[in-house]
């Protein structure tokens, strides 16, 4: 069995949450000098544990052991989001390079393959899941020309001053690997609400989305009559509180929906909005009730539209699909925890996306998670218990062996 050093996780840990640190948090966006700083650095500590290492053309950065294999992919992405925490992303990092450490230094598993990664840009500051997505074919360069990001800077440009834009996309070898493994804190309060230490990812939500334009009509807010106003503002807020009332009873037992922006024009306090404009999504782990909540959501928009009088689009602008995880990994993950920690993991799908929702599409694919004190994620004072960060990357450590063994 791979011991892993707790004591040198934690240290690995705090390093990285050097580049770009922030409050008790970071700041690494994708390919700002911290984040590239940050590689660089992972590329010194994958080959100073036997690894042969390299930075890719999307910025990912790679280490491959020199067992032939079939090996073991285990990583997250190492950017962060802006003036966010420590551990999103750079826990299931660095969860890989501590594997493939104490993987080197036992008896039984130094014969074992274990690759770390670091992927880039899953946070989406140009485009989601772009290091990933690359090495599985699945980024076409019309998609890396026309990318930028929130200020506006180009995807192309932020290549070339990262260094990234001569060097080759690494493309995936299927049968090089027994499959992929992604530890992450949770991003949520269940584990923390209900005791447990371990989350055994089941699934991957889908995230469907939709722009939703009501058109009114624009007049003076003093002097046009109540009776005979078409105010999109208006009419926004009764379809959001049709969705608010209907959703529950078409939703899955973990089903989320959420209105993330609304746009009124021109925006002004004394003229009625003559458009409104709302980006709304939701989320589920079911095809069925995916559909399901669309065709409520249609029918929604017809209903509001009636009552208000305004004419209302939706245009679905994202449809993912949801991805169960490989079930030998599941069970894999399941015995690790059972020896671990008995009374103290929980089976549960992830309500927010990952790369191994686009790994697992080419390989089998494995999720594990650790509590998020307060459910806090995104935000500089995200944290975890380090007695639960030490758990975790052992019990991954330890399926790791299992599914390599099996093979």
């Amino acid at each position: 069995m791979p011991r892993i050093n707790g004591e040198r996780l934690i240290q690995r840990l705090r390093k990285l949450a050097t580049f770009g640190a922030y409050e008790t948090g970071v700041h690494r966006p994708t390919y700002s000098p911290q984040d590239m700083e940050s590689r660089r650095w992972l590329v010194d500590q994958y080959e100073s544990v036997g690894l042969s290492a390299h930075i890719d053309g999307a910025g990912n950065v790679f280490g491959r052991s020199p067992r032939p294999g079939p090996a073991m992919l285990i990583g997250s992405h190492s950017e962060s989001q802006n003036h966010a925490g420590w551990l999103d992303g750079a826990m299931g990092v660095i969860y890989g390079l501590e594997i493939a450490h104490a993987f080197s230094e036992s008896e039984a598993c130094r014969n074992m393959a274990i690759d770390p990664v670091a992927w880039s840009d899953e946070e989406a500051h140009f485009v989601p899941f772009l290091g990933s997505r690359s090495f599985v074919g699945d980024l076409g360069q019309a998609e890396i020309d026309a990318a930028r990001s929130r200020t506006g800077q180009s995807l192309s440009e932020a290549l070339r001053e990262a260094g990234l834009d001569k060097l080759p996309r690494e493309t995936i070898r299927p049968e090089r690997y027994a499959g992929y493994l992604e530890a992450h804190i949770e991003q949520g309060d269940s584990l923390e609400a209900t005791g447990k230490r371990l989350g055994i990812v089941t699934s991957i939500v889908a995230i469907w989305q939709y722009r939703i334009t009501i058109d009114g009509v624009q007049n003076h807010a003093g002097t046009t009559r109540m009776a005979i106003r078409k105010d999109a503002g208006m009419a926004a807020v009764r379809l959001a509180s049709l969705i608010d009332a209907n959703f529950p009873k078409a939703a899955g037992t973990r089903s989320v929906w959420t209105m993330g922006r609304l746009d009124l024009e021109p925006g002004a306090p004394s003229i009625i909005p003559g458009r409104a404009t709302m980006l709304f999504q939701f989320r589920d782990d079911e095809d069925a009730t995916l559909l399901r909540l669309e065709e409520t959501l249609h029918g929604l928009v017809r209903e509001a539209s009636q009552m208000t009088g305004c004419e209302m689009k939706m245009e679905r602008i994202a449809a993912g699909q949801p991805l169960h995880m490989e079930a030998s990994f599941q069970e894999a993950l399941l015995a690790a925890a059972r020896e671990h920690c008995p009374d103290g993991y929980v089976r549960m799908p992830s309500g927010a996306s990952h790369d191994a929702q686009i790994l697992g599409r080419t390989i089998p694919a494995g999720m594990l998670f650790v509590p998020s004190i307060g459910g806090i994620s995104h935000h500089w004072t995200e944290d975890t218990d380090e007695a639960d960060l030490i758990l975790g990357c052992q019990v991954l450590a330890d399926a790791a062996e299992r599914i390599l063994a099996s093979r």
